[in-house]
């Protein structure tokens, strides 16, 4: 059994705080002071410590950088009113992280690693966390092979590290996106629903493709026919047609995301009806065609809600009712909002606070 409770820290000698103009935080760019580092070896984490951010050492034959063996989370941290510190539903990222990690032939992290790696972490640099309406420290645990081998084999070591950095808004405005029907995310007995980094890197090419045609993000859809929708670039899916909330169910190759999760809770405790199912884009033309496509937004950690202003289909470009008449979207991501900043009842128990 590991001792977490007392993580050795050492601190920056000069912090770089007084340095970041937090009315102006580019999203990824400005890292705060620490990082936590555990590594694992002889099947236990151990090596447990907090330091300065600064770069890692790695041997050149690391498999991450070869065969992409690496998983992480993204959650944020928010700063109420009174100066307290909570983060958002941390269980669930745990949870999806040993998901991911099954998946990708990596060890599960303890729930004592885990949460005193964060809470440590996350007291030393209390004050990285920005209080302007809208931002919030954004926490990218990870877990990287550490292996010094050129093979394509389960490694062995690894590293588990977490590191934080103030974010404004992912996306400064409504977004336009369009249905992708040649190019794929995610097929169907793949690794799709976990977060790892093969899964990101061959997106990148259809969506600046997209961008080069005026559009922020694709809809990506399935592997086998581009039949049914999926995700919305890095967010889940979700509408609003003839009064209900319909999202896509998950599977093999659609991400299981937390935000997405949160939506369902609360459009259930208001009594909204709720669909999880496969959904067709011939379905989703339609509604919108018919005036019945009431909302279309994404969900996820960096943007939490993502109006859809534009679905393009085909070579045409549907625009979307006015945002601001959005009833759903607007208000859950309202009581989103509140809960995480502390300006109403956690009352589905969802923040851990600091």
């Amino acid at each position: 059994m590991i001792d977490t409770q007392n993580i050795p820290v050492q601190k920056i000698e000069n912090s770089r705080i007084g340095q970041v103009d937090f009315n102006n935080i580019p999203f990824g760019k400005v890292y705060s002071d620490h990082m936590f580092v555990a590594d694992y070896a002889d099947n236990v984490w151990k090596n447990l410590n907090i330091k300065p951010y600064a770069p890692i050492e790695m041997s050149p034959a690391n498999p991450s950088l070869h065969y992409g063996v690496s998983i992480f989370e993204g959650l944020k941290a928010y700063k109420h009113e009174n100066g307290d510190v909570a983060v958002f539903r941390p269980d669930k990222n745990l949870e999806r992280m040993n998901f991911s990690a099954r998946r990708m032939c990596m060890p599960e992290l303890d729930e004592s690693v885990y949460y005193n790696g964060l809470d440590t972490l996350l007291s030393l640099d209390k004050d990285w966390v920005p209080a302007a309406p809208g931002t919030a420290l954004y926490l990218r645990p990870f877990v990287i092979s550490d292996d010094n081998y050129i093979g394509v084999t389960p490694s062995v070591n690894f590293k588990f590290m977490i590191i934080t950095c103030p974010v404004g808004a992912y996306y400064a405005k409504p977004v336009r996106v369009k249905i992708e029907t040649e190019y794929v995310r995610a097929v169907k007995g793949g690794s799709g629903a976990c977060k790892t980094g093969c899964n990101y890197g061959p997106t990148l090419y259809p969506a600046q493709l997209a961008k080069a045609q005026g559009y922020d993000q694709l809809i990506w859809t399935d592997g086998r026919e581009h039949k049914y929708v999926e995700e919305s670039g890095t967010m889940n899916l979700m509408f609003v047609i003839n009064g209900k909330l319909v999202t896509p169910e998950t599977g093999d190759s659609i991400l299981n995301g937390i935000t997405r999760r949160s939506v369902i809770e609360v459009a259930k405790s208001w009594g909204m009806e709720v669909e999880e199912r496969k959904v067709e884009v011939a379905e989703v033309v339609a509604a919108i065609k018919d005036g019945s496509l009431q909302e279309a937004f994404g969900a996820g950690t960096a943007a939490t809600i993502a109006h859809i202003e534009v679905i393009a289909h085909e070579g045409t470009d549907y625009t979307l009712p006015d945002i601001a008449k959005r009833e759903f979207s607007n208000k859950v991501l309202k009581e989103l909002d509140d809960i995480k900043y502390g300006r109403q009842e956690d009352k589905f128990g969802w923040l851990r606070k600091i």
